[in-house]
C-alpha cells in the first residue's frame, strides 16, 4: 500500500529537517514531482486535443499551445513556494481563506465541480487505450467474441460494436492492479521511464517529418506565431488551452506531490531565524529546478504531437473524433513512415494514455480524501486513515471512468468537457495563488522583482483569455437555432 503509511506528509518533524543541495547534479537528484506531472499532462490534451487541434486548423493555435505551456509555470511554482514554507496543501490551504463555507470554502465546491469533470477525460483515456491495443492486436477482441458468442450472445454482440471494450476493460483493471500498491516512489519511477522514453520517441519522429512527404510548412508555422484566434475553433482551443501545459487539475495537485517528496520537511517548520530561511529558500530553488524541467519536457512533447496533426492531418483534411480517433492518428506515422511505424504508434499511445490515467488517479485521489476531511464527511485521527482512503478512492477513479467510457461514445468530446472546466476554472486558482503570495507567503521568502510581475502576467493572460472563450462559448449555446431553409 501507499508509503503514506511510513509517515505523515503534511507533518513537519524537526528530525526530517534537512539542507538543500548546493551543486545543479546533486539538485536534479531532488526533482521528482514535476516529472509526476509532466506524465499527467502528457497525455490525453496532448495526443487526442492537441493533436485534433492541429489536424482541424493547422497552425493557426501554435502561438496558444505555446503560452499555455510556459505561462502556468509560473502559478505552479507560487503555489509550490507556499506548499513548502507552510507545509499546507493546495485544499487545506484555500479552506482557510474568507469567504462562503458549506461545509468547505466555497472554492473547494469548485474544485470539486472540475476534478468530477476531468474524470470524462480518463474515460476517454481508458476508451482510446483500448482502441490503440485493439488495432495493434485486433485477433484477441475477435477471438474472444468467437468464445462468448455460443454462451453470453449479447456481450458478444456488444463487443462486436466496439470491440476496443475488452481492452478498455483491461486498462481500468491494469490501472487498479498498479494503484493498489501505489507509493510515491513507484509513481515517480513509472512516471520517468515512460515521460522519457515517450519524449524522445515523437520527438524524433516529428524532427523527421522534413524527410517525408509531409515536411513542416515553415511559413504556416511563421503563420501560427500571429496570435489569431479564429471563432470557429474557440471551444477547441479554449480546451486546449485548458488541459496543456499544466492544466488547473495539476496546479491544484503539484503542491501535494511537492509534500509527499518531502520538500516541506526538509525545510522544516517555519521559525524565525536565518535557519529556516536559508533551507526554504534552497528547497524552492530545487523545486524551481524541478517545474522548469518538466516544462521543457511537456512542451517539446505537446509541441511533438501538435506539428505532427498540423503537418500530417490537416493536409489530408483528416479529423480525429468518435471510435475512429485512433485509427485516424495512426495515420501521422503510417503516411509519413511506413506501415510498420503504426504498431509502434499504437502501443505508444496506449503507453501515454494509461500512463495519464494511472497517475491523475493517484493524484485525484489524493486530494477528494483531503476534501472529504475538510468538508467534515470524515476525520483522519491517524496518518494512515488518510492513506486508506486515498487508497480507496484511487482504486475507484479508474471504475468510474470505464463506465463513463461505456456512456459516451466521442473520446474528444470527453475531453474538451474536461479541458473546458478546468480553463474556467484557471483565473481562480490563479488569483488564489496571487493572494497567497501577498497576503499569506512568509516576506522573507517572497519572489523576485520579475518573478512577481510574471506571476501577474500569468494571471491576467489567464484570465482575459479564459472570459473571452467563456463568452463566446455561452454566446454559442445562448444564440437561436439557424432557421432550416426549405
Amino acid at each position: 500500500m501507499s508509503d503514506a503509511l511510513e509517515y505523515d506528509p503534511y507533518a513537519l518533524p524537526n528530525d526530517a529537517i534537512q539542507e538543500p543541495p548546493v551543486s545543479l547534479w546533486a539538485a536534479l537528484k531532488k526533482i521528482g514531482p514535476g516529472i509526476i506531472l509532466a506524465g499527467s499532462i502528457v497525455g490525453s490534451g496532448e495526443l487526442l486535443l492537441t493533436t485534433s487541434l492541429g489536424a482541424n486548423h493547422g497552425f493557426l493555435f501554435l502561438w496558444l499551445i505555446i503560452f499555455s505551456c510556459i505561462i502556468k509555470v509560473f502559478v505552479q511554482t507560487e503555489l509550490g513556494r507556499y506548499a513548502i514554507s507552510s507545509g499546507k496543501p493546495t485544499l487545506g490551504a484555500i479552506n482557510e481563506l474568507p469567504g462562503l463555507k458549506i461545509g468547505a470554502h466555497w472554492i473547494l465546491w469548485c474544485w470539486l465541480f472540475m476534478m468530477l469533470t476531468t474524470i470524462f477525460q480518463l474515460g476517454a483515456m481508458t476508451g482510446t487505450v483500448g482502441q490503440s491495443l485493439n488495432l495493434a492486436f485486433p485477433k484477441v477482441s475477435a477471438s474472444l467474441i468467437e468464445l462468448l458468442s455460443g454462451t453470453l450472445p449479447s456481450v458478444a454482440d456488444s463487443f462486436r460494436l466496439r470491440p476496443e471494450s475488452p481492452w478498455a476493460v483491461l486498462t481500468c483493471f491494469a490501472a487498479v492492479g498498479l494503484l493498489w500498491s501505489g507509493s510515491y516512489r513507484r509513481i515517480e519511477f513509472i512516471t520517468t521511464v515512460l515521460v522519457v522514453g515517450l519524449t524522445l520517441i515523437t520527438f524524433t519522429a516529428t524532427c523527421a517529418l522534413p524527410a517525408t512527404k509531409y515536411p513542416i510548412p515553415w511559413a504556416e508555422v511563421a503563420e501560427g506565431l500571429t496570435f489569431a484566434l479564429p471563432a470557429a475553433g474557440i471551444a477547441a482551443a479554449f480546451g486546449a488551452f485548458g488541459i496543456t501545459g499544466v492544466g488547473a487539475s495539476e496546479l491544484f495537485a503539484y503542491p501535494y506531490w511537492c509534500l509527499e517528496k518531502g520538500y516541506a520537511r526538509y525545510a522544516g517548520r517555519c521559525e524565525p531565524g536565518e535557519a529556516w530561511e536559508r533551507r526554504a529558500r534552497g528547497w524552492i530553488r530545487v523545486m524551481h529546478l524541478d517545474a522548469w524541467v518538466s516544462m521543457i519536457v511537456f512542451t517539446i512533447s505537446t509541441l511533438a504531437f501538435y506539428f505532427m496533426g498540423a503537418s500530417v492531418l490537416h493536409p489530408q483534411g483528416l479529423d480525429p473524433k468518435g471510435t475512429k480517433m485512433i485509427l485516424t492518428l495512426s495515420h501521422m506515422f503510417e503516411d509519413t513512415f511506413g506501415t510498420w511505424t503504426v504498431i509502434v504508434f499504437l502501443i505508444g499511445a496506449g503507453a501515454v494514455l494509461f500512463k495519464t490515467l494511472y497517475i491523475s488517479s493517484a493524484g485525484n485521489s489524493r486530494l477528494l480524501a483531503d476534501f472529504f476531511s475538510l468538508a467534515g464527511f470524515v476525520r483522519y485521527e491517524r496518518p494512515e486513515q488518510r492513506a486508506k482512503m486515498i487508497h480507496r478512492f484511487s482504486l475507484l477513479i479508474p471504475v468510474i471512468a470505464l463506465i463513463l467510457f461505456f456512456t459516451f461514445k466521442d473520446p474528444r468530446q470527453m475531453v474538451i468537457v474536461g479541458g473546458f472546466a478546468q480553463g474556467l476554472m484557471l483565473p481562480l486558482i490563479s488569483g488564489v495563488t496571487v493572494y497567497f503570495r501577498y497576503r499569506r507567503t512568509d516576506r522573507r521568502i517572497t519572489p523576485s522583482f520579475m518573478g512577481d510581475h510574471f506571476l501577474w502576467i500569468a494571471y491576467l493572460l489567464i484570465s482575459a483569455v479564459a472570459i473571452y472563450a467563456a463568452q463566446n462559448q455561452i454566446g454559442k449555446w445562448m444564440a437561436p437555432p439557424a432557421a432550416v431553409v426549405k
